[in-house]
């Protein structure tokens, strides 16, 4: 490790990563601090019975060639290394609910995602071609999404909430259900998701939408090696405990073991409340400070994890959003200990081995933190391996048990092809991946008040900014066009979108 660095990085979620390699790729010295065992973030994987399993990302969108994550990711080198399966192309989602025997297909490109809605709502076809028309119409507003440096959105759409709009392009509450049904996407609360945020995120999808063969952490793996193309560095188990300030600039960064790494520039991929606590209050205006830390996570999760045995569950080339009631599409975070799991996403691994069988199966609901809270004085990762106690293990087997009748009810028979089943809270969220109280997707954003939660990338320190998915945007391609906005406050955004877009040429 050298003593001084131009850019110090501290995380390695996919933020951090992209933002590594676009410095590095300009010549700076760049150095990225892990604290866990495994770089990535969300991209992280793990195996369970030989079986791989995706932490976060379980489909990409955007990725065929010329569409804008493939544009990013060319530019990064990593495009041309991913091993990608395309999902079913007249259903990538589906959406069904218990009290109808339907299964409502979302389908790749927006003519075919039309005309197969339109074959279970024959009168709607011009309601669905005006919604699919006000997704694109956002999606242009926002000049980095398309790859363009000049332009600016006007705030008001930031303002437009995505329920209103969705249930203002059709009067027919089923379709209303089934266009809502992936908002688990973005964890959707009625009176507060704005539209750009479904919007953004469902377009790339329907743009086109793949699985990562052998899970995401494929990406990391690229994404390390081009790094280290470019003469980067990266060192886990650094756990940073303190950024140092002194003149209103980082001057370097401690950790956990001792280490002190100094640089010109920092960048944080970690939580934006950790950051600025770690940075130390008295450094940010009293009005900021406060407003990040009261800021209101994104609800968390409860996830399971299926091993199946060899050659008894068919492989399902698309991902189910299932909710028990169609009525409760922007209601299923709010649940008690008799009504959860409202609603769960179900997504299959994808393997190179074989087409037919399935040898694994994520399920996900939401879970809130405060389930967890007999716990959160506990801390458990494979770095620092702790046990939580007999009472903690209790209540993971009484949620597996109570979630696997609801994925039974959508699967029948699927209890019976199960060789083992693994599980996590949004404990294990918070200890491996980071994320304040476990949160899926940062911080919740507000149509009603969209500066409350805007997060700039640039703080007030000189040297400091930040990056990740509570910054501006979360997925895969919202963190990686936010680490744009991060870099481009350095090397400057008509630069570096030019050179992003000479890449993918």
């Amino acid at each position: 490790m050298k003593e001084h660095y131009d850019v110090v990085i501290v995380g390695s979620g996919l933020g951090g990563l992209v933002s590594a390699i676009i410095l590095a790729k300009e010549g700076y010295s760049v150095c990225v601090l892990e604290k866990n065992n495994q770089y990535g973030g969300n991209l992280q994987t793990f195996v369970r019975d030989k079986t791989i399993f995706d932490t976060g990302i379980h489909y990409i969108g955007g990725l065929a060639e010329g569409q804008n994550l493939y544009k990013y990711f060319k530019y990064l080198g990593i495009m041309d290394h991913l091993n990608l399966k395309k999902l079913d192309e007249n259903g990538f989602d589906i959406i069904s609910f218990e009290d109808d025997p339907n299964e409502y297909p979302h389908a790749q490109g927006y003519e075919n995602f039309v005309h197969q809605l339109e074959q279970f709502f024959p009168d709607e076809k011009e309601n669905l071609q005006e919604y699919c028309e006000k997704i694109r119409s956002i999606c242009t507003s926002f000049p980095l999404y398309n790859l363009e440096w000049e332009g600016k959105y006007d705030n008001s759409i930031l303002e437009l909430n995505a329920k209103t709009i969705i249930d203002e392009s059709t009067s027919n509450e089923k379709l209303q259900a089934v266009l809502a049904g992936t908002n688990f996407l973005y964890a959707g609360i009625a009176d507060k998701s704005p539209f750009y945020v479904h919007a953004l995120s469902v377009n790339s999808y329907i743009q086109s939408s793949w699985r990562c063969i052998n899970g995401g952490s494929q990406i990391t793996k690229q994404l390390l090696k081009q790094l280290k193309k470019h003469g980067g560095e990266f060192y886990k188990y650094k756990d940073v405990t303190r950024f140092n300030v002194e003149n209103n600039k980082v001057t370097s960064v401690e950790t956990k073991d001792g280490t002190t790494v100094f640089g010109s520039h920092f960048i944080s991929n970690i939580d934006p409340k950790t950051t600025l606590k770690l940075a130390g209050e008295e450094n940010f205006r009293k009005s900021f400070f406060s407003r990040i830390q009261s800021l209101e996570g994104v609800i968390s999760a409860f996830s399971v994890y299926i091993v199946f045995k060899p050659e008894t569950f068919k492989y399902i080339n698309h991902n189910h959003y299932h909710f028990k009631k169609s009525s409760e599409v922007w209601t299923a975070h709010d649940y008690d200990e008799n009504s959860w799991p409202k609603a769960f996403m179900a997504s299959m691994n994808a393997s190179k081995k074989q087409e037919e069988w399935a040898e694994g199966m994520t399920c996900i609901t939401y879970m809130k933190y405060d389930d967890v809270a007999p716990w959160m004085d506990t801390f458990n990762t494979t770095v620092e391996e702790n046990d939580r106690g007999e009472s903690y293990e209790e209540f993971k087997e009484r949620k597996v048990a109570k979630f696997l009748e609801a994925i039974e009810v959508k699967f029948p028979g699927i209890k019976n092809c199960i060789q083992s089943i693994h599980n996590s809270t949004p404990l294990s969220y918070r200890d491996y991946i980071g994320g304040h109280n476990g949160n899926m997707y940062g911080y919740v954003k507000d149509s009603s008040n969209p500066m409350k939660t805007l997060i700039p990338s640039k703080t007030k320190l000189d040297n400091l900014y930040l990056t990740g998915q509570s910054i501006n945007m979360h997925g895969v391609l919202g963190v990686t066009i936010g680490a744009v906005v991060t870099c481009s406050e350095i090397v400057g955004k008509e630069y570096l979108v030019t050179k992003i877009n000479k890449a993918s040429e």
